[in-house]
């Protein structure tokens, strides 16, 4: 007789540092009992839980990238504004989701990317670009749908 294999859990992974909706991420992560890893180059204040882990890298650059991206597999949600790490993690089958909600897919991260590589060379040549905008509460309601819709998705494969 096999033994019975467990499936994988839905772990989040967040790339924190400049992440605006750690808050939204803790709320449903509780919701659905997941386990939260909150990776960051630097200490940040988090809620206390068994199921929200500090990472804290070190310094080095894209440390906390290289973190999540070793890790994040195709039963994983990221929550990241990098491109660069969200089609690195697109590539390995987890589900990626920017903090707008708006989720990078196969079909868009090509498109992100080459937006992202024209910025960096319009600013290298002095060129004046802006940040992105404040979140609006808009942002924050299409992330909270599309994270819990992530979730959802993630439970009915597994």
């Amino acid at each position: 007789m096999e033994p019975q294999t467990q499936p994988a859990a839905i772990r989040i992974f967040v790339d924190a540092d400049a992440c605006p909706v750690k808050a939204e991420v803790y709320r449903v992560a509780e919701r659905y009992g997941l386990k939260v890893f909150v990776v960051a180059n630097s200490y940040m204040n988090m809620p206390r839980s068994d199921m929200i882990e500090r990472v804290i890298v070190n310094d080095g650059p894209d440390a906390a990238d290289h973190w999540i991206a070793e890790r994040a597999g195709p039963s994983d949600i990221v929550i990241t504004a990098d491109i660069p790490l969200a089609g690195h993690c697109v590539r390995k089958g987890a589900t990626v989701i920017g903090p707008t909600g708006k989720p990078f897919t196969d079909d868009s991260i090509g498109m992100a990317l080459a937006t992202r590589d024209l910025l960096t060379d319009l600013r290298s040549a002095g060129a004046t670009t802006r940040g992105p905008p404040p979140l609006s509460r808009q942002d924050i309601s299409r992330f909270l749908s599309a994270l819990d819709l992530a979730v959802v998705r993630l439970q009915r494969k597994l």
